[in-house]
């Protein structure tokens, strides 16, 4: 059972069903900080724009390339908004695969396909560069889906990409664990009847975490994997 550091258990010690993990991309399973942020400060440095530090990142980050761009921008400048999302495009896809996944990821999804567990990806980054990095980091492993921000259906913490994603798995959404780093993530979970599962080691806290609907909150991999291990014993 995952613990917090003062011994008390980190999730609620109802029994839970899960039979299929949705994960987040950027901040559970990759670690792209570096990589947006050197993006995003490349583009404030072409406008002419104060840069932002590599932690300001991590709550700039998480609902998508627009938000992302709108938040970095200078309140005031907001009319560049279009041109610094196409520069952001252009410059994050040509370094968008250089990110790696977190110490412990491999081993995490390679536990959860042994254990039977159905996996895909739900994330607000461009559809387009979700497939990429996935093809370049996560191509060991096996997927039912990967899901980025797609125009004309709107980002988490909107269900419809990860309802959509358990339906083309076959489970209900009661018995998926929807993990992720950010408030947006536990939301989505909320918002589409899943387990919101939160990790500490992307972007945000705790405290974000579970203010906003997480049932489990996990450190470390292994302590996700041990707690999918007891789920799987109510299966």
């Amino acid at each position: 059972m995952a613990r917090r550091r003062d011994g008390r258990p980190s999730h609620t010690l109802r029994p839970m069903t899960i039979r299929a993990l949705l994960f987040d991309l950027d901040g559970t399973l990759i670690d792209s900080l570096p990589e947006i942020g050197g993006a995003m400060n490349d583009v404030l440095q072409q406008l002419g724009h104060p840069l932002h530090s590599l932690s300001d990142y991590r709550f700039l980050v998480g609902q998508g390339l627009v938000r992302l761009v709108e938040r970095a921008l200078p309140a005031e400048r907001l009319d560049q908004l279009d041109e610094a999302c196409v520069l952001f495009r252009e410059i994050y896809t040509a370094r968008a695969c250089s990110s790696q996944l977190y110490e412990g990821i491999a081993e995490l999804l390679e536990g959860a396909s042994a254990l039977g567990l159905p996996m895909a990806v739900c994330s607000n980054k461009p559809h387009a560069m979700t497939e990429q990095v996935a093809a370049e980091r996560l191509a060991g492993f096996s997927w039912a889906g990967i899901e980025g921000e797609r125009a004309g259906r709107p980002p988490k913490p909107d269900p419809a990409a990860a309802l959509d994603l358990a339906e083309r798995i076959g489970v209900a959404p009661a018995e998926v664990a929807f993990v992720g780093d950010t408030k947006t993530d536990m939301q989505t979970g909320v918002n589409a009847g899943m387990v919101p599962v939160g990790v500490l080691w992307g972007f945000r806290d705790r405290a974000e975490l579970e203010s906003h609907g997480a049932q489990v909150v996990v450190s470390r991999p292994d302590e996700l994997l041990d707690w999918l291990r007891a789920a799987g014993e109510s299966r």
